[in-house]
């Protein structure tokens, strides 16, 4: 295994401006759910700020998927931004991040159909039309329990949510953020308009790509209208498999679509997620046939994420076909990762056990490299 190049020598390692953040380094911090939310307001805590400050060294951090209102809640201990309490809560966070030189864009989501009655006092969730996305979905009364037949959304509710939008994205300035992001991947309501497998409309919002794009436009108008644009990134996974082998060619043509239509939208990013489906490993193949595909349809800053390692990173950004490199679980247990990749040194290995579990153990109690050098923790491989 050839050994990674010096810290000057490494494409991961040179700044970059993004739109009106300038980024010390190319590595960003994917969003990753941790679910320790665990107050009655949903809203972070002081454990978050020690969370997000501890990697701050990376470019750009991008939260946690945060709700942007009680209806868009599908998932335990999670934040949101809709309160005031919430952004209190994480204007302690971004305060965190700043102290340390870092950058921080909050992630605005809403799960659509995946989520469940429990969390909205029984009424059912909403989606673009009356489809059981199948699955299953984590709920405080229920433990994992299969999704339900959700309620298509009006064309007033849609209005309504675009609001919702907006205001989320008000409240994420509020709080400090440098910007804000998009999630429009797999699985949650962005995705759920842009799959013609869940969005059978037959109004303006359903059939063509364009119509099926429409709602993601919308939220991107009202998102960039408060922002600027250039504070606003979008993340998706276009690549979502109907069977073992074969990815959608819809949803990859529909996708397709909104790359190229993003280059009218001078956004800070697209947010490139290259899995088939979720943790997967994503092949050699895979990446560069993602890559070779929509890094020519966008011309705006591309973020490369899933199953990259430092090598990968490098290399991509090398020979042009992504701009930032985005690294989730490697964050986990290394809060240092920036470093660990600039100084060449090992890293540890997270404990998938305590992903969700609550509190400090396995979310603040990760040592830096430097800490691991006085043997107070092992676990480096």
């Amino acid at each position: 295994m050839s050994l990674p190049p010096q810290a000057d020598e490494q494409p991961l390692m040179r700044p970059y401006d993004l739109g009106s953040v300038r980024l010390r380094n190319r590595i960003v911090m994917a969003p990753m759910t941790r679910a320790r939310a665990a107050n009655a307001e949903l809203a972070p805590m002081a454990l978050h700020g020690e969370y997000y400050r501890q990697r701050a060294g990376a470019g750009l951090i991008v939260t946690e998927g945060t709700w942007i209102s009680t209806d868009a809640i599908g998932a335990v201990n999670v934040p949101g931004l809709y309160s005031e309490a919430q952004v209190q809560g994480w204007a302690a966070v971004t305060e965190a991040v700043h102290a340390e030189g870092g950058a921080v864009f909050a992630q605005l989501a809403h799960t659509g159909s995946s989520s469940h009655p429990d969390f909205r006092g029984g009424e059912l969730p909403v989606a673009p039309s009356a489809v059981n996305p199948g699955g299953k979905v984590f709920t405080p009364g229920s433990g994992f329990t299969d999704t339900v037949t959700p309620r298509a959304l009006t064309a007033d509710d849609i209005a309504g949510i675009v609001e919702q939008y907006r205001t989320a994205a008000a409240n994420a300035l509020r709080a400090g953020f440098d910007g804000v992001e998009v999630h429009a991947q797999r699985g949650y309501l962005i995705a759920q308009f842009l799959n013609p497998a869940l969005n059978l409309r037959t109004d303006g919002y359903g059939g063509s790509a364009g119509n099926r794009a429409r709602f993601l436009f919308e939220v991107l108008d009202a998102v960039t209208g408060v922002c600027g644009p250039h504070r606003v990134g979008i993340k998706f996974a276009p690549h979502q498999a109907i069977s073992t082998d074969h990815v959608s060619p819809e949803i990859l043509a529909g996708h397709a679509y909104v790359a190229e239509r993003l280059n009218d939208h001078p956004l800070a990013y697209l947010h490139l997620m290259m899995t088939r489906r979720p943790n997967e490993t994503v092949t050699p193949e895979q990446r560069v046939e993602s890559l070779a595909q929509f890094r020519p349809l966008y011309r705006g800053t591309l973020i490369a994420n899933a199953s990259l390692d430092q090598n990968t990173g490098n290399a991509l950004i090398d020979e042009g076909l992504a701009d930032l490199i985005s690294y989730g679980q490697p964050f986990i247990a290394n809060p240092d990762l920036p470093a660990r990749f600039a100084g060449g040194l090992p890293l540890s290995e997270p404990d998938r056990d305590t992903f969700y579990q609550g509190g400090a153990n396995g979310y603040t109690d990760y040592p830096a490299a430097d800490r691991l050098a006085d043997g107070i923790v092992g676990g480096v491989k």
